[in-house]
């Protein structure tokens, strides 16, 4: 929601004015300062402060000011605390735009509004290009970053809190997840989205997040019930979707769903869908190029990624995206290229076991053996329970070309010494 105006509470003789206290995830974008004083580049900062603000008001829940508040600070020295106060927000975000002769830099931080300390800080320093297409890059990468961060500071507040509502709850579990998708987080995860259901069943984030933990769970090729937890995972999107049947995370994750029970082009569609709602939706891009490997399309699955990782290149989900790409030229013959992207993946999250394993694979089919078992021995320790026959068994696609060429993992993986199961 965008609001534009101040909050005034109402007043009596002698009385305080009467103000709730602020919402979950209320933020303003103060207008990005211009260094230099060049006007085109007065432009650029006035249409990073306004897409910024558009872009965050599209986060569900969401409470941010409108720009054309947020612009009567322009030029003026800012106190946070009492900009917080007037607006009533939890947050406010400042920036600054400077152009060298050939380079564009611009500095970003998120404040609390309540004590005046940064949460966040971020420099982007790019090359000069069009002015405008790098305005939609560093707004992407901006909104992307500044979601994870506001869920990450709206947590650690619930953490504080004495009688958390349901939406602490949920920014407590999807603040598990974000550090990873081991057991343990997911089992964590899933009690703070239970505990939210409990206060209000129809808590479209909480059904959004236990979603995302039975799907995560019903992707994992080492457990039997997985189609139970995919099917509970679709059930609870759907409920979601009919209560905001706009909730772009809803539309992407019933299209991860749908591409890993064997439709994977209804899942692209979805995907799609998320991404006509919240341009934004970087995840949405990884998925779409997951679903062209399962449909036998592997060439085209980097290009989907790369704009992925343009729209948000430090992304929590980024080793996924990696993966995904390891895989396809695995399915294309590219071991080398294989092996490359695996290892980048795993640098983001070596705790991921299906990236070891997939890695095994690709540097047992290079003829790499010793380090393709060292490779599978710590995916082992992460999932003792990966078998290659339950990896065969559940694989997400029908496509008959994709299962021919997907033979080579079975051989890389037995090379690598995983058991058969």
């Amino acid at each position: 929601m965008v609001w534009d105006g101040f909050i005034r509470g109402t007043t009596t003789e002698g009385a305080m004015p009467s103000t709730p206290p602020p919402t979950h995830l209320s933020i303003v974008v103060l207008p990005f300062a211009n260094i230099g004083g060049d006007p085109e580049q007065d432009y650029f900062a006035d249409g990073v402060t306004e897409s910024l603000t558009t872009d965050l008001s599209r986060i569900r829940d969401s409470f941010v000011i409108a720009s054309t508040t947020a612009l009567t600070f322009k030029g003026m020295a800012v106190d946070v605390k009492k900009v917080g106060r007037e607006l009533n927000v939890r947050y406010v975000l400042e920036g600054s735009v400077q152009r060298g002769s050939n380079r564009l830099r611009v500095n970003v931080q998120l404040i609390d509004a309540k004590t005046g300390n940064h949460l966040w800080a971020e420099r982007f320093d790019k090359p000069v290009a069009d002015l405008f297409d790098m305005q939609d890059e560093i707004v992407s990468r901006l909104a992307n970053t500044l979601d994870a961060q506001l869920i990450a500071a709206e947590a650690r507040l619930a953490q504080r809190s004495p009688h958390p509502d349901a939406m602490d709850l949920y920014f407590q579990g999807i603040a598990c997840l974000h550090e990873g998708l081991t057991n343990e987080h997911l089992a964590q995860a899933r009690g703070f989205f239970e505990r939210a259901l409990a206060l209000d069943p129809d808590c479209v984030e909480a059904l959004v997040g236990s979603a995302i933990v039975d799907f995560n769970r019903g992707a994992n090729f080492s457990i039997d019930d997985r189609a139970a937890l995919l099917a509970a995972a679709e059930g609870a999107l759907i409920k979601a979707l009919s209560l905001a049947p706009q909730y772009a995370p809803a539309h992407m994750y019933l299209g991860a769903v749908h591409i890993f029970t064997a439709r994977a082009a209804q899942g692209i569609a979805e995907c799609e869908h998320a991404l006509s709602l919240d341009r934004n939706l970087a995840n949405a891009h990884g998925w779409i190029g997951l679903a062209k490997y399962f449909l036998a399309r592997a060439e085209e699955t980097e290009a989907h990624v790369h704009e992925a990782l343009r729209l948000s290149p430090r992304d929590i989900w980024v080793y996924r995206w990696m993966l995904f790409v390891g895989c396809a030229n695995v399915q294309l013959n590219a071991d080398a290229e294989a092996v490359a992207w695996l290892r980048r993946s795993i640098e983001a999250n070596r705790n991921f076991p299906l990236a070891h394993f997939h890695l095994a694979a690709a540097l047992a089919l290079l003829g790499w053996l010793d380090e393709a078992r060292a490779a599978a021995q710590v995916g082992l320790a992460l999932d003792p329970g990966f078998t290659i026959r339950r990896f065969q068994r559940h694989a997400p696609s029908n496509n008959p070309t994709y299962l021919v060429r997907r033979e080579r993992f079975y051989e890389g993986m037995r090379l690598a010494g995983l058991p058969e199961g």
